[in-house]
């Protein structure tokens, strides 16, 4: 007697059913089978996506690296009785922004303590050196805290792009895929499912593809970018605390 089994095989066999095929293979099909304006938006997709993560991996590795020295020269920072031997070490943590804000406002504190210097009698200990201008020190460690956001930020913007950008084009490929589905439509006069079935297919692709590249590009964005406000806040309190110092030793 018969299975089921060995029916079904017959009349695969027979050509009354179509093997089952792979999702994978369909699905690479239809990717080789889209007309040239599905596949140009797909690998603009896919190269927005590329890129995001590139620049997601490079911006999660650089931060990591961010936090570690930031941390170490605030230790440093704090337990160090002169401002020179935080310059020393100032080399080996180039990563933390923190170190760019200190350097130019040790460069600003230094230029005015050496012209600021009085001669000294002789016979007589030299007079301290004061500042002459508290304002300017800050307003070096303002700009300096600039350049070092605007460097946090570098790259950044293009996930909010990739973001942005990425459904709009997914959404066009989904629109010219269902043109070509109408188009089949009317040149075969027939709205059988399987004369549209495979234009819509393409058109779902592109569609998903734009999502793919987006919804992680939002997500890391975000992420990137409180991550910078975070540093921001962290530099406004170096900078105020860089600024008491010196005004309690230096004026």
């Amino acid at each position: 007697m018969p299975t089921p089994g060995s029916i079904l095989l017959a009349l695969q066999l027979e050509g009354g059913i179509p093997p089952a095929r792979g999702a994978a293979g369909d699905f690479a099909e239809l990717i080789f089978s889209a007309s040239p304006i599905v596949k140009f938006v797909m690998g603009l997709l896919v190269l927005f996506s590329v890129i995001s993560w590139g620049i997601i991996f490079y911006k999660w590795w650089a931060f990591r690296g961010i936090e570690k020295q930031s941390a170490t020269f605030i230790d440093v920072f704090r337990k160090s009785a002169k401002f020179s031997e935080v310059q020393a070490v100032c080399p080996s943590l180039a990563l933390s922004p923190l170190v760019g804000m200190f350097q130019a406002g040790y460069a600003e504190l230094t230029a005015q303590l050496r012209m600021s210097q009085p001669q000294a009698s002789p016979g007589t200990p030299a007079p301290r050196p004061t500042l002459k201008s508290i304002t300017a020190v800050d307003r070096a460690l303002l700009r300096a805290s600039s350049i070092e956001v605007n460097k946090l930020e570098k790259r950044v913007t293009f996930l909010a792009t990739t973001a942005s950008i990425t459904p709009f084009i997914g959404l066009f490929g989904t629109v010219w895929g269902i043109m070509t589905a109408f188009m089949n439509i009317g040149a075969q006069g027939s709205t059988d499912l399987a004369v549209v079935s495979t234009p819509i297919a393409e058109a779902l692709i592109a569609t998903a593809l734009g999502l793919v590249a987006a919804i992680p590009a939002v997500y890391f964005y975000n992420h990137f970018t409180s991550k910078v406000k975070g540093y921001a806040s962290e530099m406004d309190d170096f900078a105020l605390e860089f600024l008491n110092i010196s005004e309690r030793n230096f004026t």
